[in-house]
Parts: C-alpha cells; structure tokens; sequence
C-alpha cells in the first residue's frame, strides 16, 4: 500500500436544511428486508471515538431496530478515518466501516478494494472559520492573516485551490501547522486568525469561546463526499451483501428519524452506549444539528438519505484529482456500490 492518508481532518470530521417529514421516514420504500434465517453477525469500525456523526448508529442499537431486523451488529471506534479504511480494507476483522468516504476514495484508487456502501454527510464538511467579528465572508478576505492547519490532514491538499479561488496565493497568508489536538484551542484562544478544519466536530470546540463564522470549501468547487459506510467488494459482492444492505437501510431511516424532531434521543442513545467516554451533552447536541447542514447537493434531490447520486463522486474524482490524490482516468462510479439503501417502513421495527 504506497498511500494512506494520515489522521487530522480526514479522521473528525449552514446549505438549506432537508426536511424530513413523518410520511417520508414511516412511508414504504423500495424493497424489504429479506427473512433472515438467524441472525446475521456484523462488525462495524467506526471512523473515531464517539461523537454527533454517529448518532444514528448508536440509536440503531439502543431502539432494537437493528436486531428486529435481524442483525447482531458489534460496533467499535475507530482512531481515524484513515485507519479504519486501512483496517477495513486489509482484512476480514471488520464487515462494515464508517469512516470519511474521500479518505475511501485516495485508498481505493490506490489499491485497497472498496466500495461506499451508503452517504449520509453528502457534501465536504471541510472549512475555514474566521471570528465573527472580523467580517471575512471569503478566501479573499484572509489576505495577511494567520492561518492554522494539520498537515497531512484532508484540508492541506486543497489549501491553494481555496486561497486562489480569493485571488491569493500561499505566499499571501501567514500559514502555520499544529497538531490535529491543539487545533482548537489555539483558535480559540486568539493565537490564529483563522482556523481550517472539519466544520462539524469543530464548531462546539469554539462556539462559546470564540463565536466564528465558516467559509465551506464546497462553494468553491472543492467537492467531495462526506462520511458514510464503507465495505470491502468481496464482501459486497458475497453472502453477507444483504446483511449489509439491511445495515445501511436501517441507519439511514435512523438519520431521518432524527432529523424529524429526534435529536435529544440521538444524543440520548449515544451517551448510553458510551457511557466511559465522558460526553458533554450541548457538545453531541450541536455536532448533530451542524451534521444537518451537509446532507444534500443539487444532485441528490429526490434521492432518499444514504443513496448515492453518481453526479457528485463524478465532481469529487475532478477534485481529488486536481489535488493530486487520486490518478486520473477514473470515475465515480467505480468508487460506489449502488443500490444497497432500501426504503423501510421503520415503525415496523419500533418495539
């Protein structure tokens, strides 16, 4: 394996807000899930240690919606994307992975055969976040300032693409790296002018502290999927597909039962299943409304949550190719399984 990207913004990771209504969450979908003759085991690796992101994996598990439709699934954290697509794609210890599907891509591309399985964080959460106060509102406006970033994390390779679209070029900004743990607080506590990372699991890290604004590199044609369930083709493609299919189904009816006026129990199911980490509940609470903001593009209109618009891996293969992270001549396509997200009537699996 010559490339996996390294941990940082690849690891944690407002657009119009989707409405999810009762009749679209309880309303039938395509398809049912198959009688299973036992229940099928699963193991799922998650991208991180807990946080807002995987709440309909855990109020998956804390309703018994996954074990009324027929699944034992074992979750475990992760310790960053990168290594769970490592993990996940190397070896049969885990069927499933929740992970950021651009880190899937850069592996896939370079030799490790996955797949997505299903999309729930549709658009690119990586941003810039600059003080409320300071009245930037683009690329253009961070000319003189200091900026701090990982490298190696998913913002480096994209940082020129973004000041250029200001009309800046590196030269411009006073560009600084720290450490993915000390992010943060030096934003925070004013060492830095501007601060680029994942916008969702960022934004309760300095909401009280230091009030700011983002700048999306997705509205500057830096486009490329989100976080979402990943597999390995072997396993897609064998007799534990419909099982993983089934998965997928039921966390993202999860996900739009949550965002149907069920946050708290979101944040309620993760606490109660990782009751060692230490949570704070304001901090959950506002990664999952921030998540809400990255769910749709104009492609996947019409497409129920976790289905796969090709439209948008097609832009993400041309910007991860412009960075240099992925080879040319491939298409979105290939990085994709389709059809695995069917529609449930998710009341059926209320106990």
């Amino acid at each position: 394996m010559s490339y996996i990207p390294t941990m940082g913004a690849f690891d944690m990771h407002g657009i119009s807000r989707r409405s999810f209504t009762k009749g679209a969450l309880f309303g039938g979908m395509i398809g049912a899930f198959p009688a299973f003759a036992q229940s099928q085991t699963l193991r799922v690796r998650l991208d991180w240690t807990p946080w807002g992101v995987h709440g309909a994996i855990h109020l998956a598990q804390a309703k018994g919606w996954l074990a009324s439709a027929g699944l034992n699934v074992d979750v475990q954290d992760g310790n960053g994307s990168a290594s769970t697509v490592q993990i996940v794609g190397s070896s049969s210890e885990f069927d499933i992975g929740h992970a950021s599907l651009a880190t899937m891509m850069v592996a896939r591309n370079k030799g490790l055969a996955l797949k997505a399985a299903a999309i729930f964080v549709r658009q690119g959460d990586i941003g810039c976040f600059v003080p409320k106060e300071s009245g930037i509102t683009g690329p253009a406006g961070l000319k003189g300032k200091k900026i701090i970033y990982t490298a190696g994390a998913l913002e480096a390779p994209f940082i020129n693409s973004f000041l250029s679209a200001g009309g800046l070029k590196k030269s411009d900004v006073d560009l600084v790296s720290v450490s993915a743990a000390s992010k943060a607080s030096t934003y925070a506590s004013g060492q830095a002018d501007a601060a680029l990372s994942t916008i969702p699991f960022f934004v309760p890290a300095v909401a009280e502290s230091r009030p700011s604004n983002t700048i999306r590199f997705a509205d500057y044609k830096l486009d490329m999927p989100g976080y979402g369930l990943l597999a390995q083709e072997a396993s897609l493609s064998g007799p534990k597909r419909e099982a993983i299919s089934t998965y997928c189904s039921v966390i993202a009816s999860a996900w739009s039962y949550i965002y149907a006026g069920h946050q708290e129990e979101a944040v309620d199911a993760i606490l109660s299943q990782r009751p060692q980490a230490r949570l704070d509940r304001k901090v959950l609470r506002v990664q999952i409304d921030s998540l809400q903001g990255f769910l749709d593009t104009p492609a996947a209109k019409g497409l129920a949550l976790g289905q796969i618009a090709i439209a948008d891996w097609d832009d993400a293969v041309t910007t991860l190719t412009s960075a240099e992270l992925i080879t040319p001549g491939s298409k979105g396509a290939d990085y994709v399984e389709q059809g695995l997200v069917r529609s449930i009537k998710l009341e059926k699996l209320i106990k």
